[in-house]
């Protein structure tokens, strides 16, 4: 989002799209998306329904065999107590205290506490609760305001140690260095980072007016009425039957009347990294209803969509094969309970449709049949470990050691063949596929998500026509339209608006959302509108969001409905978190683009209140405040924001911008200075610098504007403004800039005054004359601007 201030200044300030929880944003076949199709007969609703939840316990009345198989599962035991019984069977105790920063932990399991020493003052956490058990236990202590927090050290049950928790989280990214964060972050909060997957039927009763929580659950771990929805009117209706026969009506959520669609998405809240719209979503609602994705554009994954940090399993999901063939689903593979169901042979997963790779496997995988054959999971679901957990690809693509070279990502040979080395992996596979359409779609994929993430705008024609196309995967379509937002070419435009049709909401949302930067072409505006009617949540909320700052008098009748709904809609997504500071920034972010600066402020505010070590609410809170005549606020806002991240580049941009305004130069100087130094700042940066320090050092001026125009070519403002510098001294070099400028922007009238005034610098009345005379017949010019020229052919010297 960019504000212009004055005539000369621009001001950024930072925009996430909607939603997001952390960083700037903003698949499959077109013709395979996510359209639903209907049941045979209306199913049984429980949100409306007058039932209340009866608990678990209640199920093991008709059910004592699925009981007894979910009671120890993992979704069984998602959460726990801390007992002494639990202790007794699980945890062993620490030997030698841990080192974390400036403190010491120790375990005292006897009273089942974590002990702090640090600067001889020695602090107990209670243990009340463990998350997980599979790979690893988290435990959670009380903290102020109602506050359940993981603490700093957890147990490895594989490895049968303890561990330091954040310092097990740190991601090893290419770019740049990752670190631990604070055990108290509120990222690692139970109440609002990590509930809904862990206890069953939460209130997370969260009190806004004191930031308090009063959280309650009716059972720890994911129960039987997760999945099957509140059970007290099921009960009753059996109860009321004879024995032996069932109710025509048994007012309960049956996942045997799901489609496959249904099932995988059922799944996909709690094992995806998503965003959420809704707080509301039930087994057999639609995912993108409630909720959207976190594709690649992220970090925590490899260009080429393998596991870097903690992403679950829903975006892989959706770049399954298998999956999007509508022939596979989450429970042909794994029991209700999350239990593998082939463990014993898991091949055999993969029967019928590759009936002939299974039975003869030699073949396929090129290794000798017998005990130690790897199997179909071992090359297609390749396990990696990220925070001491394991987790399997589920994207069931095939090995790719070439992708691994170019993108350091895991590939299953060198994790089965350890002592061997990408290089001869990648020699293996080509000779046993000399042409692999798998190889050529990972790397291609892996190349143009990597060359967007560095934004390596050369590759931006492949982009586009990876967007445009029909086999496209919509996980990589989502992604190259997020990254593209940093892209100032305008020719991404047309592809963008064409995925606002594509067959999958995720596509659309994301389309969606970008075309809040394209609002001025009315092709972009109308697809917008057009989208209020989608049929999806997600699309509708995306698309009104990017209407914010559309004049709603521009908008036609028949929209205005759908308008309303989709905007109540976007409202409501704000407040599907309201402990999260990104719902309050978000919602600043659309009060603001509506005008309504005072409430926008109001929830910039809280969301600082929430998380005071964030900037992007800062740099906002600071622009409507200024808006609204405060500069001291602005000003003090920005002062903030720049002690929690002192060489963060919008912050310093602004606030130079804003010590400009104030008359303080040698302040504007210094935080513009270092803006420049960040690329996602550098050319507004320059160009704002290049015009405070004109007046002193016309040099240092024209170097600033080369690297504007550098930094951003397409930028008309920033081509101009070198040019008017240049023009004094070195006119030649200002008559190629201004040239270029007009055949691209024929409507820049200044410009156009400008050249003409080169061309007569340099003694060139031939080619002013003929420039003059183009100008007085240019349409794109208004009227005074073609007068003017007019003028000036005459006052040209006809001698030269």
């Amino acid at each position: 989002m960019v504000m212009a201030r004055g005539t000369m200044w621009i001001r950024v300030t930072i925009a996430i799209a909607v939603g997001a929880i952390i960083g700037a944003v903003a698949l499959n076949v077109w013709t395979q998306g996510f359209r639903y199709r209907g049941l045979a007969e209306e199913r049984w609703d429980p949100r409306k329904a007058e039932s209340s939840y009866a608990g678990s316990v209640s199920c093991r009345e008709c059910h004592e065999r699925f009981y007894k198989l979910w009671a120890p599962s993992h979704h069984g035991r998602a959460m726990q107590p801390v007992t002494a019984a639990f202790v007794k069977e699980s945890l062993p105790p620490l030997a030698e205290p841990i080192t974390i920063g400036a403190s010491q932990f120790s375990v005292d399991l006897d009273q089942q506490q974590v002990i702090e020493e640090k600067d001889g003052k020695r602090t107990a956490y209670p243990m009340l609760h463990a998350m997980g058990g599979k790979n690893v236990f988290f435990f959670l202590t009380p903290l102020d305001r109602g506050r359940l927090q993981v603490l700093p050290l957890s147990y490895d049950v594989r490895r049968e140690e303890w561990f330091d928790t954040t310092g097990s989280m740190v991601r090893h990214f290419s770019e740049e260095p990752d670190s631990a964060i604070d055990w108290r972050d509120p990222l690692l909060t139970f109440n609002t980072a990590c509930y809904n997957c862990h206890v069953s039927q939460l209130d997370k009763n969260y009190d806004a007016s004191t930031n308090t929580y009063h959280t309650t659950w009716r059972e720890p771990g994911i129960n039987c009425e997760a999945c099957h929805g509140p059970g007290e009117e099921h009960n009753r209706v059996c109860r009321e039957v004879p024995k032996g026969t069932v109710p025509r009506d048994i007012k309960t959520v049956r996942w045997g009347d799901f489609t496959r669609q249904q099932t995988n998405d059922a799944c996909a809240p709690c094992h995806a990294k998503m965003r959420q719209i809704t707080p509301t979503f039930m087994p057999g609602d639609r995912f993108f209803d409630h909720h959207d994705l976190v594709c690649l554009e992220d970090r925590d994954f490899y260009p080429d969509g393998r596991d870097l940090g903690e992403n679950y399993t829903q975006t892989a999901w959706l770049m399954n094969p298998c999956a999007q063939s509508g022939m596979l689903d989450c429970i042909d593979c794994h029991t209700s309970s999350g239990r593998f169901r082939q463990e014993e042979a898991p091949s055999t997963s993969c029967l019928p449709c590759h009936a002939q790779r299974v039975r003869k496997p030699e073949t396929h995988s090129h290794h000798p049949n017998g005990p130690q054959t790897p199997t179909c999971v071992s090359c297609h679901l390749p396990m990696t470990e990220f925070s001491r957990m394991k987790r399997s690809d589920h994207s069931f693509r095939p090995p790719c050691p070439e992708a691994s070279i170019r993108f350091k990502s895991p590939n299953a040979c060198v994790l089965c063949h350890t002592d061997k080395t990408n290089d001869w992996a990648a020699a293996k596979v080509k000779a046993w596929h000399p042409t692999s359409h798998w190889r050529e779609k990972i790397l291609l994929e892996g190349a143009l998500v990597d060359a967007a993430r560095k934004r390596d705008w050369g590759r931006l024609p492949e982009m586009i026509a990876h967007i445009r196309s029909s086999s496209s995967e919509s996980v990589v379509v989502t992604s190259l339209v997020r990254l593209l937002a940093s892209c100032p070419r305008p020719e991404k435009w047309a592809a963008i608006r064409q995925c606002i049709k594509h067959a999958s909401p995720l596509v659309r949302g994301a389309a969606a959302g970008a075309l809040a930067d394209d609002l001025q072409t009315p092709g972009s505006a109308e697809e917008l509108l057009q989208a209020l009617h989608d049929d999806v949540r997600l699309v509708r909320v995306r698309s009104v969001v990017a209407l914010a700052r559309y004049p709603r008098e521009a908008i036609a009748p028949e929209h205005l409905v759908a308008l309303k709904k989709a905007e109540e809609e976007a409202l409501a997504s704000f407040s599907a978190q309201p402990d999260a500071w990104h719902s309050h920034y978000n919602r600043g972010n659309y009060r603001s683009a509506r005008g309504d600066q005072k409430a926008a402020l109001a929830a910039y505010k809280q969301a600082i209140a929430l998380r005071s070590d964030i900037v992007q609410p800062y740099v906002n809170a600071s622009v409507i405040s200024s808006q609204l005549g405060d500069l001291s606020a602005s000003v003090s806002f920005l002062r903030k924001a720049h002690q929690a991240a002192p060489e963060h580049g919008a912050v310093n941009f602004n606030l130079g911008l804003a010590l400009a305004e104030k008359g303080d130069k040698k302040g504007a100087e210094k935080h513009l200075r270092l803006a420049v130094k960040v690329e996602d700042t550098r050319a507004q940066a320059a160009y704002n610098l290049a015009v405070l320090v004109a007046g002193r050092d016309e040099n240092e001026a024209i170097r600033l504007c080369r690297i504007a125009a550098k930094s951003d070519p397409g930028n008309a403002r920033y081509a101009y403004t070198l040019a008017f510098y240049l023009a004094g001294r070195f006119p030649t070099e200002a008559t190629g800039i201004l040239e270029a400028l007009i055949a691209r922007h024929r409507s820049y009238a200044d410009a156009w005054i400008l050249l003409g005034r080169c061309y007569e610098t340099t003694g060139n009345g031939k080619a002013a004359s003929q420039h003059y005379l183009a100008m007085e017949k240019e349409p794109a010019l208004p009227a005074e601007v073609r007068k003017l020229a007019g003028t000036r052919l005459t006052a040209v010297p006809k001698g030269q």
